[in-house]
């Protein structure tokens, strides 16, 4: 009995050196069985993302300031698409983690931009709007809507690669 009074709790261990085993294999691969799942949920993400861009109106006046657009250029649009992808996983002090985003620069060549404008500040004016276009918000969306889906799929992945080390 407990302190208390109440019935102390008993645990019996068969093959402790068996079950060290495993939780060694699993330390040993926590960081491959972490990226799986941290992927597959930004590969989620990333996807809905994309649709998101791709759903993104055309207005081939964007920029001109002869009125407010509601939409980008085409060619920016396929900057948004080319350049949107997943960072490489990071260990941050036992963090690990993947960065989604837009890199580089599209083909529109302007006298301030040059060697194209660059594709995040395109994205960031769309979803929060300039003084000459219309506030277009897709990123934020589409990663609310997907969110759970990538939860729940990195829940699954967890669970399914531990289990093939643990039974």
């Amino acid at each position: 009995m407990g302190l208390d009074g109440g019935l102390m709790a008993r645990i019996k261990f068969k093959g402790l050196q068996e079950y060290e085993v495993k939780l060694s294999k699993l330390a040993a691969n926590s960081r491959e069985i972490a990226g799986q799942a941290i992927y597959i949920a930004a590969d989620i993400v990333a996807d809905a993302v994309k649709e998101a861009i791709e759903a993104l109106p055309v207005d081939e006046n964007y920029g001109t300031h002869d009125k407010k657009s509601h939409g980008i250029k085409q060619i920016q649009k396929d900057g948004l698409i080319d350049s949107w992808g997943i960072s490489q996983m990071r260990d941050d002090q036992g963090f690990y983690n993947v960065k989604l985003g837009f890199d580089g620069y599209n083909g529109l060549k302007t006298q301030g931009h040059p060697s194209g404008q660059p594709n995040q500040m395109i994205a960031r004016a769309v979803e929060s709007g300039t003084t000459f276009s219309d506030k277009i918000p897709f990123v934020r969306p589409a990663v609310n809507a997907s969110k759970a889906r990538a939860e729940k799929a990195m829940v699954e992945t967890l669970d399914e690669e531990i289990n093939k080390i643990m039974d």
